[in-house]
Parts: C-alpha cells; sequence; structure tokens
C-alpha cells in the first residue's frame, strides 16, 4: 500500500470513520453532543468545545499549507476557541471541522509520494511526513481525552 493511502488512511480513521484503533473517532464523538454539554468544563480539564476547536485549529493550519499557503498558525492560539452560544454555534464548528478533515486526507491520498521527504514549510518543522503523523498521534491523544471527559459528565449528570 501507498504511503499516501496509508496516512491519509490513518487520518480518517481518528477524524471521521474509523472503529479500529480507539474503537471511535473524532465526528463519532463529538456529533452526539448537545452544544451544553459540549461546553461542560470537569475540574481544570479542557472543554470538549475547546478540544474539537483546538484540534481543527491545526487541521486547518495543515490544511492551508497542502493547499499553497503559509503555516500561519501559533501554539499559544490554538485554545483560542470562540464562545459556543447555541446548537448553531456547536454544529457550525462540527461541520467545519469534518469539511476540513476531509479535504486533509483526500488531499493526503493525492499528493506525490515523494513530497512526503520534502521539508513542511520550514526545516524546525522537519518533513511533510512528519507533521501528517504528529497531526494523527496528536488527534488520538485528544480523542482519549475527549472519551474520557464524556464520560465523568455523563456519569455526573446520572448522578444528579
Amino acid at each position: 500500500m501507498k504511503l499516501t493511502k496509508q496516512l491519509s488512511d490513518r487520518l480518517k480513521e481518528v477524524f471521521l470513520e474509523g472503529k479500529w484503533v480507539a474503537g471511535t473517532n473524532f465526528k463519532d464523538e463529538i456529533s452526539d453532543l448537545d452544544w451544553e454539554h459540549a461546553n461542560t468544563k470537569i475540574g481544570p480539564l479542557n472543554s470538549i468545545a475547546d478540544l474539537t476547536f483546538h484540534i481543527h485549529y491545526y487541521i486547518a493550519g495543515v490544511l492551508k499549507v497542502l493547499e499553497g499557503g503559509p503555516l500561519d498558525i501559533k501554539d499559544k492560539y490554538s485554545f483560542d476557541a470562540p464562545p459556543i452560544y447555541s446548537s448553531q454555534d456547536w454544529k457550525n464548528l462540527i461541520d467545519r471541522f469534518c469539511r476540513d478533515s476531509e479535504k486533509v486526507v483526500n488531499m493526503i491520498e493525492n499528493i506525490p509520494e515523494k513530497m512526503f521527504t520534502n521539508t513542511f514549510v520550514d526545516q524546525k518543522y522537519g518533513s511533510y511526513h512528519r507533521n501528517i503523523d504528529v497531526l494523527i498521534e496528536h488527534g488520538y491523544y485528544h480523542l482519549g481525552q475527549i472519551i474520557l471527559i464524556k464520560k465523568l459528565i455523563r456519569d455526573r449528570d446520572q448522578d444528579n
């Protein structure tokens, strides 16, 4: 199997439709939440809405580079999520997340294989391959958090 297909499949697995590694994916975990639960803070943990924005921030940044634009995202802004005041706000974030995830998956599947060894924007960021791997690993890290936060929210709701 080509590297492009392997990486795009892994991205699809974590963000859109997989079940193999974690038994779930981002889309499934965020799509069944209402906006109030998505905004719920448990102690010092980030809300699910904040984590969804955070992961989307990086997906959108990588997408922009793949489309030929600059890398203009900064870690310090990756949690600067706009407030979610309604179910429509939450739906809009989910829709952007899914749409941009699909675009990244499709672009990765179709870029030339030799591009994966090229420098990603600047030498300090390593190769395209490394950055796609990091996007996948970072996605699983925060997917795990979302799963645990949802469990805590549901357990709290059952106790009330």
